[in-house]
């Protein structure tokens, strides 16, 4: 069976910028903080996920392993016995619908809901859902800015911020064998914020940090040139739609194969549209792990058509996240899913907690360890989860490439970074 292709991760309709994504959020949350609290029990004990599919046009392509994997956990749960015997259910989607209208209609029916997917939308879930006091699980809001979402504790997400690539980022540049380093990033949210924990990562290990560049897309060759005159050891491209251009820029300055590096924006297999050897040795970061065949294999069976793995290890972990919080409350509800996430998960709302306990590695796992007590830590296909205080994850693993002759990529490891912010 060939392997699944793994995706690259589309974010360039995913930006938002931190100022955004506050201003949006004054009438969020309901007060309070969800994640902390100890709220009877209130559920009807039958445990309800929904799914926010918001992704459209050339991004439609994201609905497909999303919904597969939520299938595919909610199978697993339920083969393991459901929750307290009766199985969970997997409300209808509609992607059809905006954001904010599946938020409304799940609200009067989910105790817990996955998604969205675009980083822009999730003020407008988090709106709904927080006043209706259920969780949402955002398999794909990488915006650094939405760790200071207002939900009133009810927002969590399983996949890094975009800043906690800054760190393997900087590492990569010093394996290298580099003293110096600059940073050429594209302008907004996404390059000045990445751009930023970059230059923190660098100076921290040791390196010189040299002047950044910013650019605008379609604008690169300037700010490129700029770079090339500061002769940096190594250069940490950041960006989007506006890579190629960049990377077209910085081989016209003199700067190109190993001693570039790659943010996961700017990672593509970018083969004959740059000259022959332009990116050899050049590296690339990609969040998360490839999954494992057998992950791959179960996901075809639920559905054969599937050709893209983007956000499937997320989405199914966050499905199992939720239904072990349940578990451990013995309420459905979703004001106690939102109160035992954090605790299933492996994290802690105290930054000073002790080390959790040894990982579980699925559903039936966790819930043979919540028989034997009530801490359990639960690592699943996407790695470690951990959520913090503000419902983020505290764990990245990141996949590196190394791009050939050709101009495109293989996986060539792996790194592990603590989150930032």
């Amino acid at each position: 069976m060939p392997a699944l292709r793994p995706g690259v991760r589309v974010r360039a309709a995913l930006a938002l910028s931190a100022g955004a994504v506050l201003s949006m959020t004054a009438c969020a949350g309901t007060g309070g903080n969800a994640r902390v609290e100890t709220p009877e029990a209130s559920g009807d004990g039958v445990l309800r996920v929904g799914l926010v599919l918001d992704n459209a046009g050339d991004n439609a392509f994201l609905n497909a392993p999303q919904l597969a994997a939520a299938k595919l956990a909610v199978q697993d749960i339920n083969a393991a016995g459901g929750h307290k015997g009766r199985p969970v259910e997997l409300l209808p989607v509609h992607p059809d619908q905006d954001t904010g209208r599946q938020a409304k209609d799940l609200a009067a029916k989910a105790d817990v809901v996955i998604g969205p997917t675009d980083s822009s939308h999730a003020a407008a879930a988090v709106d709904v859902l927080s006043h209706a006091r259920i969780p949402l699980i955002s398999p794909a809001n990488t915006a650094a800015g939405l760790s200071g979402l207002t939900s009133g504790g009810y927002y969590f997400r399983t996949a890094a911020a975009d800043v906690a690539q800054g760190p393997v980022l900087a590492k990569l540049a010093k394996d290298s064998g580099a003293a110096t380093i600059g940073v050429l990033y594209q302008e907004g949210s996404y390059g000045k914020d990445l751009s930023a924990a970059v230059t923190d990562a660098a100076r921290k290990s040791g390196l010189t940090v040299l002047p950044g560049a910013g650019f605008k897309d379609g604008a690169a060759a300037e700010a490129a040139r700029s770079m090339a005159k500061a002769k940096p050891d190594a250069v940490v491209l950041i960006a989007r739609e506006g890579a190629q251009d960049a990377l077209d820029g910085l081989d016209s300055a003199g700067l190109s194969g190993s001693q570039i590096i790659l943010s996961d924006g700017a990672f593509a297999r970018y083969g004959s549209r740059l000259a022959s050897g332009t990116l050899e040795g050049a590296r690339a970061v990609v969040p998360g792990q490839l999954p494992t065949a057998a992950f791959q294999a179960k996901l075809l069976a639920v559905d054969p058509a599937l050709k893209d793995l983007s956000y499937a290890a997320e989405t199914y972990d966050a499905v199992t996240l939720a239904a072990l919080a349940a578990a451990r409350a013995q309420d459905d509800a979703g004001r106690s899913i939102a109160a035992n996430l954090i605790a299933v998960s492996g994290g802690a709302a105290d930054p000073g907690a002790g080390v959790p306990t040894a990982p579980c590695l699925s559903y039936k796992e966790c819930l043979g360890g919540l028989a034997a007590g009530p801490d359990i830590n639960y690592d699943g296909e996407s790695g470690p989860v951990a959520f913090d205080a503000k419902g983020d994850i505290t764990t990245a693993l990141f996949s590196v490439y190394t791009f050939g002759p050709d101009n495109n990529p293989a996986l060539s490891g792996r790194e592990t970074a603590g989150h930032s912010g």
